[in-house]
């Protein structure tokens, strides 16, 4: 089958490769000339572990290939997935639609062939309808439906997802579509991958519900997490004995700065101005985004506390700064709200990340970006680990305290025993421990 992959972005590329990994003839548009050059080269626009080389095995067998001619690269395709971005719009918090009909209305004046025009791009309730609506009038008369298919990746383990989904949401009443989109999944469809069919208003709101309460699990947790600390609990007991009960489930349950990335924090926003626009509030939605924005300055002020109160020319090692591992994605991290509360309060910030300070250089110019991780520590008063790469999972202590200005450690991810690291000789804080 030949499919048709608008947007070359994070869900598109991933999207693409792995539907040429299944055998299908996919071609990868995107308007960015640049992106695409890099792309024909082998360079990819973002880093997910093992997305280049599956690139370059499907490119080589002749399966995938990269375009910015719309036009025609849909030619003969029977899918064409929408899969262009929609970052929050400015001023309002609504998702920013704007790329995703202008790719309609380029599909409505160069359809040529019958073909199911699929939004995978995460899009609020409605949006399908309207897609089919500037279609339509512009009075072609090709065949064509259009169908919903959200992506439930998670950034640094994306390609594994596809491969092995919980579950396939497909948002189609058209029987010939229905077929259409069997035929796209047929590999998982074989394999018994759970596929869902649904209306296409379902399957759109289905995507914010799972972020919305996947995002309040966390939300929960972090609040478990502060009153832990109060009352002398170990947030990580509570989180596995509320976990191992299956009703509730051990995923999302990990106390920490917050949740950040490419996903929660504007599907989130989406779902609350739907709901707004319909007249039904979502309560527990909107407090879940209140806390969330408060944590992450919180955990700053943490780091502070750490350092006797008072940060003013006291200089801070930061170990992490993307939203979560194995990701380049600096899209709303927790670590931009510490960086700017610690800057705030006097103090010198030094950082390291595996894979993300390029990114995070263009945000937060006044932190000094390390080498390395001892680099970034060397004369450091307190060190704080944001993020939980695995680089920073066995951490030389002695050598620690050899190059830091004092042995001061918050770990805002509880990948350490408190008890080793304070047998080390360090004063150690953690999130939601005593």
């Amino acid at each position: 089958m030949k499919i048709a992959m608008v947007g070359s972005g994070y869900v598109g590329l991933v999207s693409g490769a792995c539907f040429a990994d299944f055998g299908h003839d996919v071609v990868c548009i995107d308007k960015d000339e640049g992106k695409i050059e890099s792309l024909r080269q082998g360079v990819m626009p973002i880093y997910e572990p093992g997305l280049a080389e599956l690139v370059a095995a499907n490119v080589k067998a002749g399966r995938l290939s990269f375009s910015t001619d719309l036009a025609a690269s849909i030619e003969d395709a029977q899918a064409i997935f929408i899969a262009v971005g929609t970052p929050s719009r400015r001023g309002d918090g609504h998702a920013d639609l704007s790329y995703v009909y202008a790719v309609a209305q380029e599909l409505a004046e160069n359809l040529k062939t019958p073909a199911v025009i699929v939004t995978k791009s995460t899009v609020p309730v409605g949006t399908g309808d309207e897609v089919e609506r500037i279609i339509r009038e512009s009075g072609t008369a090709v065949r064509f439906e259009v169908v919903s298919n959200p992506e439930f990746l998670r950034e640094g383990a994306a390609i594994g997802d596809f491969k092995r989904p919980d579950r396939i949401v497909i948002g189609a009443e058209d029987e010939w579509a229905q077929g259409v989109m069997k035929e796209v999944y047929r590999p998982l469809f074989l394999n018994r991958a759970p596929i869902l069919f649904t209306s296409r208003r379902s399957s759109e709101l289905i995507k914010y519900a799972a972020n919305a309460f996947l995002a309040t699990k966390i939300t929960f947790i972090n609040e478990m997490a502060d009153l832990c600390e109060k009352v002398g609990a170990d947030v990580q007991d509570v989180s596995r004995g509320i976990g191992l009960d299956n009703r509730i489930g051990a995923k999302f349950l990990h106390a920490g700065p917050g949740y950040g990335g490419s996903c929660f924090p504007k599907d989130t926003l989406a779902l609350l101005k739907t709901a707004e626009d319909y007249n039904s509030p979502v309560r527990l939605v909107e407090a879940v985004v209140k806390v969330n924005d408060s944590r992450k300055r919180a955990m700053g002020r943490k780091a502070i506390e750490a350092l006797g109160g008072e940060a003013r020319g006291k200089r801070v090692a930061l170990l992490g700064l993307t939203f979560k591992p194995n990701t380049d994605d600096m899209r709303d991290a927790p670590s931009i709200a510490i960086v700017q509360t610690l800057l705030d309060a006097g103090a010198e910030v030094v950082a390291y990340d595996p894979e993300g300070m390029e990114a995070a250089a263009a945000i937060m110019p006044e932190v000094t970006m390390a080498p390395n991780a001892y680099a970034a520590i060397e004369g450091a008063d307190a060190i704080v680990l944001v993020t939980e790469w695995d680089a920073f999972r066995a951490l030389d202590f002695a050598r620690i305290r050899r190059l830091a200005n004092a042995p001061v450690m918050v770990d805002l991810r509880n990948v350490y025993d408190p008890a080793e690291v304070r047998a080390a000789g360090f004063e150690y804080t953690s999130v939601g421990r005593p």
